[in-house]
C-alpha cells in the first residue's frame, strides 16, 4: 500500500465509524449470504461480541497501517488464531468480498474508485499476512505431529 491509499482507508474508516454497528450487521449478513456454511464457524459465538471484535480489529489494523512491522506481526498472529477456529484459505476471498460490499453500501456516495482500490489493497495486505500466519501455524502443527 502506498501513503495515498493508507490515507484514503483511514479517512473512509472515520466515515464508517458513525454507522459501525450497522456496518458490522451488513458485513455478517452479506458473508452468510455469500456462503451459508460459514455460519457454522460461528455456531458457538456470541455475535454481538463478534461484531464488536470485528470493529475493534479493523480499527486497530487501520490505525496500524503506518506502523507496518508491528501490524504485520499482529496480523500473522490473528491468522494463526483464525486457522484454529477453522478458517480456510477460501474464506478470505468471501470475507474480502463481504467487506468491500459493506463499505460500498455504508459509504454510499462517498465510495469512489480510489476508495475501492485502497480498500482492496488494504484487504490484500491483511488477508495475505493472516494467511501467512495460518500457514505457519499449520506447518508447526504438522511438525509437532511427527
Amino acid at each position: 500500500m502506498n501513503r495515498d491509499q493508507i490515507a484514503i482507508v483511514q479517512d473512509t474508516w472515520q466515515q464508517v465509524l458513525p454507522i459501525a454497528e450497522v456496518a458490522a450487521d451488513l458485513f455478517y449478513d452479506r458473508l452468510f449470504e455469500l456462503d451459508p456454511d460459514v455460519k457454522d464457524l460461528f455456531a458457538q459465538t456470541d455475535m454481538s461480541a463478534q461484531k464488536a471484535k470485528l470493529l475493534a480489529t479493523l480499527a486497530s489494523t487501520i490505525a496500524g497501517l503506518n506502523t507496518s512491522a508491528t501490524l504485520l506481526r499482529d496480523l500473522e498472529e490473528l491468522g494463526r488464531r483464525h486457522a484454529a477456529y477453522g478458517v480456510r484459505p477460501a474464506h478470505y476471498e468471501l470475507i474480502g468480498e463481504a467487506l468491500l460490499w459493506t463499505l460500498e453500501r455504508g459509504l454510499a456516495d462517498r465510495w469512489s474508485h480510489e476508495a475501492a482500490e485502497a480498500w482492496a489493497a488494504a484487504y490484500a495486505l491483511i488477508a495475505g499476512q493472516m494467511q501467512k500466519g495460518a500457514k505457519a501455524s499449520q506447518q508447526s502443527n504438522v511438525r509437532r505431529a511427527m
